[in-house]
């Protein structure tokens, strides 16, 4: 579980995060939506460390990492899987090199084990036998899965991804959105994911916070979210879903 605690991000005099609090449980598919400039990918930056929020906490499973130093800090990062939205990988590196670098960094394992981890889960993405391709000889979806790969290599309890789906046709967005919500459920991972597409919301989104002008502006299920009232999430649901219709007609 991860809680965070009126979370305030200020840069220069541009205060960007005005005091969020919320909480991800394990098992769920945490996302974080809003418009442009809204706060998203500042807020899952203070979250795992990458930017020190002004004032607030983050935990992680009661342990305060925002008064800890960086090396205090290195178990937790040791337990955090990363999906960037533009996966992030190594172009001369192969597939399994990719996954096997984390592996590298942090573990002790023999180059066996090594990649009888990166098989498991090349596998676990539907890669099987792909080790040795390299990024440039992959299609957009088979870039984020080598992603997903590499991100749950460590085993990790907490998984963070920014925008999954950006530069993916509907079709293969919705094969990763199912396999980063198969793989929350089955190893009970806390995941937060940043994200725009309303398919992943509506169609993954356990727990949602909706970020408007640096506040926490809503939080509820994708159940919940098509029957609120709040004028501002309609108004950012609905532009979505005309935008992509109007995407659709051209």
């Amino acid at each position: 579980m991860i809680e965070i605690t009126d979370i305030y991000k200020t840069f220069g005099e541009n205060e960007v995060l005005k005091g969020i609090s919320a909480t991800f449980h394990p098992g769920k598919n945490n996302l974080i939506i809003g418009g442009s400039g809204s706060g998203k990918t500042t807020l899952l930056k203070c979250i795992v460390g990458l930017h020190e929020p002004t004032k607030g906490k983050v935990i992680f499973d009661s342990e305060n990492f925002t008064d800890m130093d960086f090396e205090q800090r290195v178990p937790i990062r040791k337990q955090i899987g990363m999906l960037f939205q533009n996966s992030a990988l190594f172009d001369s590196m192969t597939v399994e090199e990719n996954i096997m670098f984390p592996l590298n960094l942090f573990t002790d394992m023999s180059a066996k084990e090594k990649l009888d981890r990166a098989n498991f889960c090349l596998e676990r993405v539907n890669l099987k036998e792909k080790n040795k391709l390299y990024p440039s000889e992959l299609s957009g979806g088979m870039k984020k899965r080598v992603g997903i790969a590499r991100a749950i290599s460590m085993e990790p309890k907490y998984l963070f991804v920014d925008e999954p789906n950006s530069g993916l046709d509907p079709q293969t967005s919705i094969v990763i959105d199912e396999l980063i919500n198969e793989i929350t459920r089955e190893y009970k991972i806390t995941t937060v994911m940043v994200t725009h597409d309303m398919n992943s919301v509506m169609g993954i989104g356990d727990h949602i916070i909706f970020l408007h002008q640096g506040k926490k502006w809503w939080e509820g299920t994708n159940k919940e979210i098509a029957h609120t009232d709040n004028q501002e999430l309609n108004d950012f649901v609905f532009a979505s879903k005309f935008t992509q219709a109007a995407k659709e007609k051209l």
